[in-house]
Parts: C-alpha cells; structure tokens; sequence
C-alpha cells in the first residue's frame, strides 16, 4: 500500500516562476511598456480632446494621435502593453502575443528601412531597434516549450 504525505501534494503543485525564464532585459522593457500602454485611454482622451503631441516609434512619427498613423502607433503600443502584461503576469497566452508583437515590431522597422530608398535616392538607415527585437524574438521564441 502506498502512503501519501501530506507535504507531497502541497510541492506538488508548486510550478517555477514563468517570469524567471525572462531575461533582465526582457523585463526593463517589459515595465517600460506596461507604463506606456497604461498611457493609452489618457493618449486617445487628448486626441478626441484636439490635443496635438507628439508620437514616435520605430522610424514613424506623428502629431496627432487621432490619425491613421496615430491609430497606427497606438494600436502597436497597445500591442506591447498587452504584451508586457501577459509576459509579467505569466498569462498563457504571453508568449503568443510577444511573437505576434515581436514580427510586427520588426516588420514595421524593416518597412522604414526600405520606405525611403523607393520613395528618394535617400540612403539605407539601420533602425537600431532591431538589434533588440531580433534578440526578442529569438528569446520569446526558444522560451515558448517551458512557458
């Protein structure tokens, strides 16, 4: 006959911290965006409110947060708001949402790369971004099995 100790059943349940598989960096940048995507209601406020301000991400940059490209960059940083809660807080879900944000990110920065040789003989600009969100994606992406 088996015996069962009462201390077996209460480790048993005990599960590493999903966010210690997060690397330092993951998690600075995780706080910055869980600020910013706070900022979101308060962003659209004052743009229904005819504010003017400025917006910048990823090589793209508006004055008015009401626009197609204002509604652009703060659905992405919605995106990474929603991101960086799901990763902080260990939702199942997280590490979707991280890749989902992550090609997004790197797509958009590769599009500002290539935008200005089509339109003008302007040379290539590296958006230094990138050389966080590869490293990211590669992360998010090599954590995904133990998430």
């Amino acid at each position: 006959m088996e015996q069962n100790d009462i201390l077996d059943s209460q480790f048993a349940e005990i599960k590493p911290r999903r966010r210690n598989l997060l690397p330092w960096w993951i998690k600075v940048f995780t706080w910055l965006y869980l600020l910013l995507g706070a900022m979101i209601p308060i962003i659209l406020i004052l743009g229904l409110a005819k504010y003017k301000f400025n917006i910048s991400l990823f090589g793209l940059e508006t004055n008015d947060p009401l626009s197609a490209l204002g509604l652009f960059l703060v659905f992405i940083i919605l995106l990474k708001g929603i991101s960086a809660f799901g990763l902080w807080f260990e939702k199942d879900w997280a590490i979707i949402v991280a890749q989902i944000d992550a090609i997004l990110s790197i797509a958009t920065c590769v599009c500002m790369m290539i935008y200005p040789l089509l339109v003008s003989d302007a040379n290539l600009k590296f958006r230094l971004e990138l050389i966080l969100l590869i490293p990211y994606l590669l992360k998010i992406n090599s954590i995904k099995l133990s998430w």
